[in-house]
């Protein structure tokens, strides 16, 4: 499937998902059957007619408004009719995240639904009484007495078993605006009701949801081994439809209906921003790198302009941002030096990419540092996800950033040290030397004081972060290989 421009109308841009013209028939696949689509497009991964957007990740998948590399996204554009009521049921992806996430037309989350607040369906009793079945020791004992219907389990709590044989779910869309904010970035304890408020925006009454699978096992795919989660809507009479026919009732193909900055910064705008007067041809890669924390929209192009109100809102400066993630960005320029080079104490996290047994606790649910285009292209070069990134007995990672040609030797794994590349063509539209960098910090445990959620203001940045934020310089290859000595098989 591509994405098609179809018309710009004062300020909205309107998208749509489309299959070739010889062949525009609405999509015929059934919710939730997560099939590869070699057969019926060029992009590769799972979609449905519901989800038929996607999967946004890396290079060779739908890359734009920065996705993390180890993270696979869908978008679901409808319109509940009136008087109807959706529902959402799918499977726990085995993965380390998973979230869905209402959004308006300029691409600003609204609320998330995220994993560990999905309580899960309940498994009937009689089920529970047969023993042969896989998940049944699972299963509390208490749960089976005298009752109807037992708890399944959701494998994204800390402790839980992540392979459970039983792990489906069902949740509610509503139309209606959330009355109360949700915590963000935070494990919080609270109850979700298993409701996500996805109100609808435009003449069209168009409503947006992304749902997201955060690093998925070994050898389970960008859909994390289960089907993509299914619509059920029931109409007003009572009539219930699924799949297909779910998919026309809801008017799942409707071109998508957004801002033209809602997935980047208009090339023209993005261009007078790299002017700016007065400023070096760098501008504004700094020595040393100047970390800024996610705002509001204003506060991100605020970057390049100097524009800044301590007072903006969290977290809603990206593109279709996670509202789980606090981030932390710098931009850098290899006209400062072909290696960028930092180096930070890493927060601890579960482990989970090779399918571990019990879901483990940490400071964070996931972390990643990213290397990115510009903020008009908004494509991301490659992540490193937290698993990957070699520690010291300290606790502290080395990442150096640059074009391949320039990668040091010793920037490799064995090393001790992490490599991302930069795009050959920079930020992809202007100047090709620019890259973006930007660290991800995932649902903070409730007593961790360094996370990125901790910080309120710009100002107070560094003093929250302490060793957390990562201190950085331009070097050479050469110094690198120096400065970093690595013995291998002879250390």
């Amino acid at each position: 499937m591509r994405i098609d421009i179809l018309t710009m109308a004062g300020a909205a841009l309107v998208l749509a998902a489309c299959t070739p013209a010889e062949t525009a028939a609405p999509p015929t696949a059934v919710a939730g059957v997560a099939e590869e689509t070699a057969s019926n497009g060029p992009i590769p991964g799972p979609r449905t007619c519901f989800w038929s957007r996607g999967p946004h990740s890396a290079d060779p998948y739908i890359n734009i408004a920065y996705p993390d590399a180890n993270v696979f996204y869908w978008a679901a554009v409808f319109t509940v009719p009136d008087g109807a009521g959706l529902k959402i049921e799918g499977d726990y992806p085995h993965s380390r995240y998973m979230s869905f996430i209402s959004y308006d037309e300029r691409g600003r989350p609204i609320e998330s639904l995220a994993d560990y607040l999905v309580e899960p369906k309940s498994v009937p009793v009689e089920k529970l009484g047969d023993a042969s079945l896989p998940w049944w020791e699972e299963i509390s004992a208490a749960h089976a007495q005298d009752a109807d219907e037992a708890q399944g389990i959701n494998p994204f709590v800390a402790g839980n078993p992540r392979d459970s044989q039983y792990r489906r779910y069902e949740f509610t869309v509503s139309g209606d605006a959330p009355e109360a904010a949700r915590a963000t970035g935070e494990r919080a304890v609270t109850a979700s009701g298993n409701l996500l408020h996805a109100p609808a925006y435009g003449e069209a009454r168009q409503q947006v949801i992304l749902y997201r699978i955060y690093l998925p096992d070994e050898g389970r795919g960008p859909a994390g081994g289960v089907e993509l989660p299914a619509p059920k809507l029931t109409l007003a009479d009572g009539t219930v439809l699924d799949g297909a026919d779910a998919c026309a009732a809801l008017n799942a193909n409707q071109p998508l209906g957004i801002t033209p900055d809602a997935v980047g910064i208009p090339p023209s705008q993005y261009r007078e921003m790299l002017n700016q007067p007065g400023k070096p041809d760098t501008w504004p890669a700094q020595i040393p790198a100047k970390w800024f924390i996610q705002l509001d929209r204003a506060n991100l192009i605020g970057i390049y302009t100097g524009f800044s109100d301590p007072e903006a809102p969290r977290s809603e400066g990206g593109f279709y941002p996670n509202l789980d993630n606090h981030y932390v960005r710098t931009i850098i320029n290899r006209k400062h030096g072909p290696v960028f080079l930092m180096r930070g104490k890493a927060p601890t996290t579960p482990r989970t990419a090779k399918g571990d047994a019990v879901m483990g606790d940490g400071e964070l649910r996931y972390w990643s540092i990213c290397s990115n285009q510009g903020f008009a292209n908004t494509r991301v070069n490659d992540c490193l996800y937290d698993e990957e990134i070699p520690l010291d007995a300290n606790g502290a990672y080395t990442v150096v950033v640059s074009r391949a040609e320039d990668r040091p030797r010793n920037a490799v794994p064995e090393c001790g040290i992490a490599w991302l590349p930069m795009a050959e063509n920079g930020d992809g539209l202007f100047d090709e030397d620019v890259t973006v960098v930007q660290i991800r910090h995932m649902l903070t445990a409730p007593d961790f004081e360094r996370s990125v959620q901790r910080v309120y203001r710009q100002d107070d940045l560094e003093t929250t972060m302490g060793p957390y934020l990562p201190r950085s310089q331009y070097l050479l290859p050469n110094a690198v290989e120096s400065y970093f000595p690595c013995l291998g098989d002879n250390g």
